[in-house]
């Protein structure tokens, strides 16, 4: 297993190296920093959870999750999608077919070739049991998919795309099925991209199968397996869209406090007023908070609590790092509106963040189902004598 603190380091390295004196070149491309994620990938920030024997660095998910802090610092949209490429690869390097892993496994630790997920679909959003894409097995064992996904990352940059699927007409999740689907496979098309205008080097959009055939090789799990699957690999971008918003957090606080103690104002710096402290601190004080939130849920993946858990992350961490970005931003007064302290790009990507892999608010009815839950399990207190009842 590969040591965490060393991993950090590299992620750290990239940030300062590649990400922040590139990403406004990015977004002016529009086009995916291929040249970057490669640079990721030697460093082994694209293996993070994946077994060694494979060239990954073997991490347990409540270590490798970290990564994302570091990247964030520098975009949290380029540490979304290494995040993605990240949990497929755990899954086809877990529970991929020899076959597959042969063919694919070191090519993706690696980051030779990148592999994002498809499950939202333009009618259904966050409702899976909506789905309509469906996969139907033929008579040599290939598997024919038909169906459309939506908000697809790295939408055609990625290698492979791990796409959730139906495999019956019957309602329900019980049919559902994860199949790897090769960039390059016949029928396999893509719709303009969305304009995403704060991270438009990050390629989002919609994936068309149209009488797609794969083979069998690329179940990644099989009908039956796929929404449990699919959850799992949710709950996990959860946490890891959290952890990339602490590093946004500490980027905007770290400009703010800059900024503000070397601003002279009123005979001494604009850090020197009370009410910037508190304005700043409350800031400081939510980031510790989502620091130990997130990890606390990072540990938490793959036991009973582990949903739940990432809900509470997905929930608190976003939203405060909405809240920090603006309030860095108006610690800037007016030089908070202009580019080159890039508070508005910051603003932009932690509201992005509070959308993607389910918006917080489906976070909310996860934990208010939990809540319900709970309530049930709990006794009924004891009505006090006498209340209610007329004076």
């Amino acid at each position: 297993m590969a040591d965490i603190d060393s991993i950090l380091s590299a992620a750290r390295q990239h940030c300062v190296e590649e990400i922040v004196p590139n990403v406004h070149a990015w977004n002016d491309a529009a086009k995916w920093p291929r040249a970057a994620s490669d640079k990721a990938g030697e460093l082994g920030l694209t293996g993070l959870y994946a077994p060694e024997a494979f060239g990954g660095q073997g991490l347990p998910l409540g270590e490798g999750i970290r990564v994302y802090e570091e990247l964030g610092q520098g975009d949290g949209a380029y540490a979304f999608a290494l995040s993605m490429h990240n949990i497929c690869t755990f899954a086809g390097c877990g529970y991929g077919t020899d076959a597959f892993k042969e063919a694919w496994a070191r090519d993706l630790t690696s980051g030779r070739k990148l592999a994002n997920f498809a499950l939202t679909e333009p009618q259904s959003g966050s409702d899976p049991m909506n789905m309509q894409s469906q996969a139907t097995i033929n008579g040599d064992g290939t598997w024919t998919i038909s169906g459309a996904k939506a908000w697809v990352s790295l939408a055609t940059e990625a290698d492979i795309y791990f796409t959730v699927v139906k495999t019956s007409d019957a309602p329900g999740h019980k049919d559902m099925a994860m199949i790897a689907i090769p960039a390059d496979a016949e029928g396999l098309s893509f719709g303009p991209l969305y304009d995403t205008p704060s991270y438009r080097f990050l390629p989002m959009g919609e994936m068309y199968m149209d009488k797609v055939v794969v083979s069998e090789d690329n179940i990644i799990l099989p009908p039956g397996q796929g929404l449990q699957g699919s959850l799992m690999a949710i709950d996990i971008a959860r946490v890891s869209i959290a952890s990339g918003c602490c590093g946004l957090m500490q980027t905007a606080l770290d400009v703010a406090l800059a900024y503000t103690g070397n601003r002279k104002m009123f005979g001494g710096t604009a850090l020197d007023q009370d009410g910037m402290q508190w304005m700043l601190g409350e800031v400081a004080t939510d980031l510790e908070a989502s620091r130990l939130l997130y990890r606390a849920a990072a540990n938490a993946l793959g036991t009973p609590e582990g949903p739940v858990m990432a809900a509470h992350a997905k929930r608190f961490v976003p939203d405060a790092a909405v809240k920090a970005a603006n309030t860095c931003t108006q610690a800037l007064g007016g030089m908070g509106l202009l580019r080159s302290y890039d508070m508005d790009r910051l603003s932009r990507l932690a509201q992005m963040l509070r959308i993607v892999d389910g918006t917080t608010e489906i976070s909310r009815v996860v934990i208010g189902r939990s809540l319900k839950k709970r309530a049930a399990d709990l006794p009924v207190p004891p009505i006090p004598k006498g209340f209610g009842e007329a004076g």
